[in-house]
């Protein structure tokens, strides 16, 4: 991916949105949850301590994470819907 996050900043593609339930139901745009789960596509280097140090990522490419419902800022990229955020809004990796 040419788009690379600086410092603790992670790019995550969101798993789209569920489009029927369990039931069978077809939900319409208004009734979708926004998705919590993603796939990440690029990660910073990391964060840089007080004292100078370079703090490394946990969070690798093409981890599956799970982040809050209204984390991150949302982006169009090459066609592609994404979101980047700071690794400390991912909640766990799946």
């Amino acid at each position: 991916m040419k788009l690379q996050p600086l410092s603790d900043r992670v790019v995550v593609q969101p798993q789209e949105a569920e489009e029927k339930t369990a039931s069978g139901i077809i939900l319409p745009d208004t009734a979708k949850e926004k998705p919590q789960v993603g796939k990440v596509v690029a990660v910073g280097k990391g964060k840089m301590s007080d004292s100078g140090n370079l703090i490394k990522m946990d969070i690798k490419v093409n981890d599956k994470v799970l982040y809050g419902k209204y984390s991150g800022t949302e982006i169009s990229f090459e066609g592609d819907d994404l979101l980047i955020m700071r690794e400390s809004d991912i909640l766990a990796v799946l």
